[in-house]
């Protein structure tokens, strides 16, 4: 049975509540007046996390990364590669493979019809190229509309979804390059209305790029392999859920990664990763002048695509140091079997005055001919509520096709 969600109408907080649980804003003072340093009573530094729409867009659906801290820029190739960076996909070592995901969703709130979807696969064209395909499912579950006085405006299924094809090419043997056009749907409220304002689909374009290189590293008496990643992800337009000209920025974002996979013997090879991302979006405005041409919308929201991504390395209020705070890390660890058992552990982390998602995850691989499988676990080391709590998810894999690399 459907658990029933009564949530008020408003349309970006429906995606954001259901993505993660926001922390909301102590009152907060800046401190000296005019430093933009601004503060909380207590003197800690004041709360403000940056919220884009279909925040759907920056959940890792592979459950190899799951189980190594969302990391994976710099990771080996497999069939789940373009979720974080496409360009891996031009290092496959089989000619064809599918992957699909099942993320549930707030099952520690007992909610059991929200859940991710994840398909997606690759195909050798030669060893030089390969095109990859994928559709991202978000299911919100059934939800019962009302209005700020309570009554009732129906019900309905919210659902977003994204499809992107990907191309990926060597330009020489250790550096790849990637490409992945994208569409994104997002159908929160449709038929319902704000006052007098239709509520429609929102409908947005974007685009990743992205970059590694991979090279051989001699390490004491064993082969080992260091790859460096780089991915701009969800590079696109604005989206609104109505014919307002006030659009919301979806998750532009900057990744950096790098692996080292050493090959200890034969039987025997153990990787350590690690990520750093950034959004590449406005970090919100705090204070009273947010909006100098008194229009009703705050400068900050008023920006380009492009001049939001550039000026985000330098319009936090606090400066140099929130930016900083703005970064979010990931590491991973992930031990291999004679190429059939994996074990595998990571942490994320981020600020807690950026979101305070902070969690450990472990997971396990089985690979048995063209047959692949990979669970992960998350564990929460912080009060703040992660969807994933202390949840099991899964991906299945199948690689067909010869090694031609090999």
């Amino acid at each position: 049975m459907n658990i029933m969600k009564k949530i008020k109408l408003s349309i970006v907080p429906i995606a954001v509540l259901l993505f993660t649980s926001l922390i909301v804003n102590a009152q907060c003072v800046e401190s000296p007046p005019g430093s933009g340093n601004w503060i909380r009573l207590d003197g800690q530094p004041c709360t403000n996390t940056i919220v884009t729409a279909v925040p759907f867009l920056r959940i890792v659906p592979d459950a190899r990364s799951g189980a190594m801290g969302d990391v994976g820029i710099a990771l080996s190739p497999d069939a789940n590669s373009m979720a974080l960076n496409a360009s891996r996909l031009a290092n496959v070592t089989n000619d064809l493979s599918v992957s699909a995901t099942y993320t549930p969703w707030l099952r520690a709130l007992g909610l059991q019809d929200v859940y991710l979807a994840y398909l997606s696969g690759y195909k050798q064209i030669d060893e030089l190229q390969t095109i990859g395909m994928s559709l991202r499912f978000f299911s919100l579950g059934t939800i019962s509309f009302t209005d700020d006085n309570g009554q009732a405006l129906g019900t309905g299924r919210p659902n977003e979804f994204e499809i992107a094809v990907a191309y990926a090419r060597k330009l020489s043997d250790k550096f790849s390059v990637g490409f992945t056009p994208k569409f994104i749907y997002s159908n929160l409220a449709s038929g319902q209305r704000l006052g007098d304002v239709e509520i429609t689909p929102g409908v947005a374009g974007a685009a990743d790029i992205s970059a590694i290189y991979v090279t051989p590293v001699k390490h004491a008496n064993n082969e080992s392999e260091l790859s460096i990643g780089a991915a701009i992800t969800n590079l696109g337009t604005k989206i609104s859920y109505t014919k307002s000209i006030n659009k919301d920025y979806i998750p532009t974002n900057l990744g950096l990664g790098a692996a080292w996979k050493f090959n200890f013997d034969e039987f025997n090879t153990f990787t350590v990763a690690a990520d750093i991302n950034k959004l590449l979006v406005p970090t919100p405005c705090l204070g009273d002048d947010c909006d100098t041409d008194a229009n009703g919308i705050q400068d900050y929201k008023e920006q380009s695509t492009f001049g939001a991504m550039l000026g985000s390395f330098s319009d936090a209020p606090g400066g140099g140091s929130e930016e900083l705070r703005e970064l979010m890390y990931s590491i991973g660890l992930e031990y291999w079997y004679d190429e059939q058992f994996a074990v595998r552990a990571g942490y994320y982390t981020e600020n807690s005055t950026k979101g305070n998602r902070s969690f450990f995850t472990v997971g396990i691989g089985l690979k048995y001919n063209i047959f692949g499988l990979n669970f992960s676990y998350l564990i929460p080391t912080t009060n703040q509520r992660n969807p994933l709590d202390n949840t099991l998810r899964f991906s299945l894999l199948f690689d067909f096709g010869s090694d031609i690399q090999e």
